[in-house]
Order: structure tokens, then C-alpha cells, then sequence
């Protein structure tokens, strides 16, 4: 697949996924959300060598959110009664996209370079491991246009900052920076501008030389979400036994016992 709206490349186990429209600051068309879902599936299937991956934007922006120009862009095919169904792309195109990042095998750097709008916000908030630049922010714009929160944002804000913070991104629909972020533990890491790509690819070459076991760590956690304390331990137990028969984990142990860095293979 040829690629207009995303940049994709690959070194050294980290692919970088980059989205690439910065004249509207990087918005979420439907093109754009398949050719995400085309490059991540592709990077899942193995077509693309790597063992971690990196998103992020091109530009003053990261994601400005949905594109509202062009008909159908927003997803605004008529209902049955006659009005648009602004729900009807989530259904389509952005929903599977989101649930494929959510269930992606291999974990994920999100590199905030400025606005994360919208579902913008949604998107960067699904990386296992969030770095913003002090220029970024992150905002619900949802509000301001007379729509709901979507993209997920409904889920993981409340567990990511609890219920009052929740709420307020998403009532008042404030911008939130990148500092702020870091201290409600929104993100992981907030940089200086000139330090995000190198801190992300850091951060990125840390996890591609990691264990296989990472994948099963990332599944764990967000999994964790959802499930019941009998039902954690139950899938730890089942993780533990598929990670102690990796060749990774004899190397590890090995390393530990020889006091010297372990080479994980990711197998």
C-alpha cells in the first residue's frame, strides 16, 4: 500500500510511524485511520521488521482530531431520519483502529510534538509509554463542536486520572499542557522540544532490545482493565508459563548469573 497520509520506516527493530498531513496539523482523516490500521497491522503481521514502534506526528502537531472538511471525512453519511450520523465512521474505520493499537503485540512509543485533539488525544494516549515535548497539549475538544468523547477517550481517562479530572477534560474541554499531563499522570515523560524524538527513540531501542516477554507484560496491563483479581492472577500464571519457555528467558538468567547484560533475541 502506498502511504499519503502517513510515513512509515523501519531500523534497527523500532519502526517509526509518522503522521504525516502537518497542514492540518496532522487531523484524522478516514484516510489517514486505514492507512494507520494498514501500517500497525502490517508491523503485527511480521511484514515489517521491528520489535517496537514509535508514533508520531510531522510538524507543529501531532493530531488535531478528525477532519472536519470534506463530506465525508467526519462520517456524516445520512440516518434513517434523515441526519447525519456522526457515529457511523466510528463504527467503520476509527473504532477498529483504536481496538488494533489497544491489542497490537509489540509495545508502543507515543511522541507528542503539540496538539493531541480529539481523537488525536485518544490515539496518543494509547501508547504504552507516553513523551510529550513542553510545547504539546492535550485536549478534549469534543464539547466545542456539540459531540461526545470517542476513540476510547470515554475509558481511559477515567482510569488513566481518575473521575474528577476525567470529567473536567471532557465538560470543559480545557487544553492541558504537557507539564500538567505529567503531573495528573496522563504521560510518562515531558521533554523539551529539541529532546523528543531522541528521548522516544531512546525509550523505543530499549524496549526492541527487551524480552519477548514485553508483549506479554503490555497484554497483561491492559487487560488489567477489565479484569477481576482471580482472574488477573489466572492470566499472569498463563503469561509466566508461555515467558519461562522463551529462549530469552534462559538468556536472562544466564546473564544474571554471569553478571553481564543480557542479549535478548525477542524469542
Amino acid at each position: 500500500m502506498t502511504y499519503e497520509k502517513i510515513r512509515l520506516e523501519a531500523a534497527d527493530g523500532v519502526a517509526v510511524v509518522t503522521l504525516a498531513d502537518p497542514s492540518t496539523l496532522n487531523a484524522a482523516s478516514l484516510d489517514m485511520a486505514r492507512e494507520l490500521a494498514h501500517a500497525f497491522g502490517s508491523i503485527a503481521a511480521g511484514r515489517v521488521s521491528a520489535r517496537a514502534v514509535i508514533l508520531t506526528g510531522e510538524g507543529r502537531g501531532f493530531c488535531s482530531g478528525a477532519n472536519l472538511s470534506g463530506g465525508g471525512a467526519a462520517g456524516r453519511e445520512a440516518d434513517v431520519d434523515g441526519k447525519p450520523d456522526a457515529g457511523s465512521a466510528l463504527e467503520s474505520t476509527y473504532n477498529p483502529l483504536v481496538t488494533l493499537l489497544r491489542d497490537f503485540p509489540l509495545p508502543i512509543v507515543t511522541a507528542i510534538n503539540g496538539p493531541a485533539a480529539g481523537v488525536g488525544c485518544s490515539i496518543a494516549l494509547l501508547g504504552d509509554i507516553v513523551v510529550a515535548a513542553q510545547s504539546a497539549y492535550f485536549l478534549q475538544a469534543f464539547r466545542r463542536i456539540g459531540l461526545v468523547p470517542d476513540g476510547g477517550s470515554t475509558y481511559l481517562l477515567p482510569r488513566l486520572v481518575g473521575k474528577a479530572r476525567a470529567m473536567e477534560m471532557m465538560l470543559l474541554g480545557d487544553k492541558i499542557p504537557a507539564a500538567k499531563a505529567l503531573d495528573w499522570g496522563l504521560i510518562n515523560r515531558c521533554v523539551p522540544d529539541a529532546e523528543l524524538m531522541p528521548t522516544a527513540a531512546a525509550i523505543a531501542q530499549e524496549l526492541a532490545d527487551g524480552p519477548a516477554a514485553l508483549s506479554a507484560i503490555r497484554k497483561l496491563v491492559w487487560d488489567s482493565l477489565d479484569a477481576d483479581w482471580v482472574g488477573q492472577l489466572h492470566a499472569e500464571r498463563h503469561a509466566q508459563k508461555a515467558a519461562g519457555k522463551t529462549d530469552d528467558f534462559l538468556e536472562g538468567v544466564g546473564a544474571f548469573l554471569q553478571k553481564r547484560p543480557a542479549a535478548f533475541r525477542g524469542t
